[in-house]
């Protein structure tokens, strides 16, 4: 599922698919969208107003790869579902944590 992430520059940029408002926060793994585009799913909490469900989605992202939240910057995607984060750091890693996140919950 590496089609989820790419990279760029001195790190990566992960396409994730974010559900707001959930039971709680968790990445669980890829899926393939309708026009064939990979995305990792994620779930936050936090509600989709005043970009908080954004905040959320960027500290969970910097929680389960093991990155400082200042390291997790979100690229677009700010009003969509869609989102594209940019993860700065050593790329091969961050490719190794987010394999193991498209992996899906253990």
């Amino acid at each position: 599922m590496a089609g989820a992430w790419r990279r760029q520059g001195e790190g990566v940029v992960v396409h994730l698919r974010l559900t707001p408002k959930a039971a709680r926060d968790a990445v669980e793994g890829c899926e393939t969208l309708a026009d064939g585009r990979e995305v990792l799913k994620a779930r936050v909490r936090a509600v989709p107003e005043d970009g908080k469900a954004n905040e959320a989605a960027r500290k969970l992202l910097a929680r389960a790869l093991g990155l400082p939240a200042s390291k997790v910057s979100l690229e677009s995607g700010a009003t969509a579902r869609l989102k594209s984060f940019y993860l700065a750091g050593d790329p091969a890693g961050i490719e190794s944590g987010l394999a193991a996140l498209a992996a899906g919950p253990k």
